[in-house]
């Protein structure tokens, strides 16, 4: 039964400040605005390399484009902070690392996963023995920063790495004891040497959205609010059809039963508690930018969890959205596009912020809907050239316009003489079921049995990003392909549709130990989920 304090915050979603219109991130105002503030980040130069990350990570969460410049330099930056960090040397804060967990993952969690895990480790052994995060040589923990930590190992936990929950139950235990008698959060908490809450020092309603998000996400990752991920998670392939689902395991279940699962009612008394005092402290944002941007950002974090917490519908323009998407319209420059507003945050920083904010990331992370994106869709496209041969060689970066046109060509003689990476990126599966099934058994072929390097890398490419439970058999006949990039491209395809992005801890450069070790492990995977399969080598 849901407490009083919980219904209290839980009626903040009903019951908000009218506003004149009603906005939704695909409302062409809104796409405007965020169109606009991507444009204005691609033309900023910062000099701070998490800055870099951050809006790099909003670029991308908008346009999808790893190949922009911007955002290339940003993941180029956030592996160079990894690579710190293994080499030993500690990063100055947990805010680089964590927009580096956010931006890789949204790219590549399969690409990725080397740095992934490396900051995994990071944040295991940064974390304080009170539950917080800081920064290095201080003992208080930092709410701010611990905020980050927790939205970093939600975000890997949703990607299957495999994580420590006691570690999380800790950082949550932390939040619980630090916050203000009166109900917000502050931004150094003061562990009270007594049993129960006490005054805070330096609380206001950042660190308080900020803590309470903490609470909120930690929960999910512990699957408090249920399964929160979408019954038909978007594979961000353009042209596949509704009827395709993806196949997606949950790596951390097993894990995450062993350890003690968070009280539900502190956690729902801390927020009733956050949301009367919110109540009582309205924050009026106009002409008052004391870090209005991150705010903005940690609002829709923290809103979008309280809607899947409690179990309503979720509004698709709530008035807290609108309110903010006015303030926003109102600040942003005419002239640039960004949000130059001086805010505690640099313009582009600003800028990121408030494009999170206007797509609703957080919305789309869960799975519930929310755009904004200028270009959207990633992957395979679905407006190719035709293909032209000259000599034998394909002349145009798109050569073929269908996944069938591209089979004709590799099944014909002199596929090793073709450009086999912009076949690959540019084809599109069929979206008629009979017609792409046809398509699947000519790559698995292809794969199996090409004469030529060049189909089979294109095959195992296209199997492996096809998100198909049935094409694991050929992938994992293609992990032992005589040519390297072959079976990458499998290794990773298999990673990817089995959600499992450790793989098996393959690595590039496998001996043939290694190779049969983790040829085994993938059938038996694929025999749990498939046991009437039988693997013709086998019998």
């Amino acid at each position: 039964m849901r407490n009083l304090f919980f219904l209290l915050c839980l009626l903040s979603l009903l019951v908000a400040t009218p506003t004149a219109s009603a906005y939704t991130p695909d409302d062409p105002v809104v796409i405007q605005m965020v169109d606009r503030g991507v444009r204005f980040i691609e033309q900023s130069k910062p000099t701070n390399e998490g800055e870099h990350v951050v809006c790099a990570y909003a670029h991308y969460k908008v346009e999808h484009d790893d190949q922009n410049p911007f955002v290339a330099e940003g993941i180029r930056l956030a592996q160079k902070f990894a690579a710190t960090i293994k080499n030993g040397q500690q990063y100055k804060s947990n805010y680089e690392c964590a927009v580096s967990v956010l931006l890789l993952c949204e790219v590549s969690p399969t690409r990725y996963q080397n740095e992934l895990a490396t900051f995994k480790r990071f944040f295991d052994e940064v974390q304080l023995s009170n539950g917080g995060y800081t920064y290095p040589n201080e003992k208080k923990g930092d709410v701010s920063q611990t905020q980050y930590a927790i939205l970093a190992i939600w975000t890997l936990d949703r990607h299957g790495f495999k994580l420590d929950y006691n570690r999380l139950y800790k950082a949550m235990e932390w939040l619980l004891l630090v916050q203000d008698r009166n109900g917000p959060w502050p931004y150094h908490g003061e562990v009270p040497r007594n049993p129960g809450l006490t005054a805070q020092k330096e609380t206001s309603m950042s660190m308080a959205l900020a803590g309470a998000a903490s609470l909120l996400i930690g929960g999910d990752a512990f699957r408090m609010w249920g399964d929160t991920a979408p019954e038909e998670e978007d594979t961000g392939f353009v042209g596949l059809p509704k009827a395709v689902k993806v196949f997606k395991e949950d790596a951390n279940q097993a894990r995450r039963k062993k350890v003690k699962k968070p009280p539900e009612a502190p956690i729902k008394n801390a927020i009733g508690r956050m949301e009367v005092w919110r109540k009582a402290n309205p924050e009026s944002f106009s002409g008052n930018l004391y870090w209005f941007f991150y705010t903005a950002y940690t609002t829709e974090r923290y809103e979008s969890f309280v809607e899947i917490a409690s179990g309503k519908p979720i509004s698709k323009s709530p008035a807290w959205y609108n309110s903010l998407v006015t303030e926003l319209m109102q600040l942003q420059s005419k002239e640039t596009g960004g949000w130059e507003n001086r805010a505690h945050t640099a313009p582009h920083v600003s800028t990121a912020f408030a494009v999170l904010f206007l797509i609703r990331s957080t919305q789309k992370a869960l799975g519930t809907g929310a755009s904004a994106s200028t270009i959207g869709g990633q992957g395979f496209s679905s407006d190719v050239s035709k293909a032209q041969l000259v000599n034998g060689k394909a002349v145009t970066k798109s050569p073929a316009q269908t996944v069938s046109g591209m089979l004709q060509l590799l099944e014909g003689d002199g596929a090793d003489e073709l450009d086999g990476q912009a076949l690959a990126d540019s084809a599109s599966l069929a979206t008629d079921p009979v017609e792409r099934s046809a398509q699947l058994d000519r790559l698995e072929r292809l794969v199996r049995g090409s004469q030529s390097w060049q189909a089979r890398r294109v095959s195992a490419k296209l199997l492996g990003m096809s998100d198909e439970l049935r094409v694991v058999p050929a992938l994992i006949y293609a992990l032992s392909d005589g040519d390297k990039i072959v079976r990458l491209y499998a290794r990773d395809g298999l990673r990817f549709i089995s959600r499992k992005f450790e793989g098996f801890d393959l690595p590039d450069d496998p001996s043939n130990s290694e190779l049969r070790q983790a040829e085994r492990k993938w059938r038996e995977w694929f025999l749990k989920m498939k046991p009437d399969y039988v693997f013709i080598d086998d019998v």
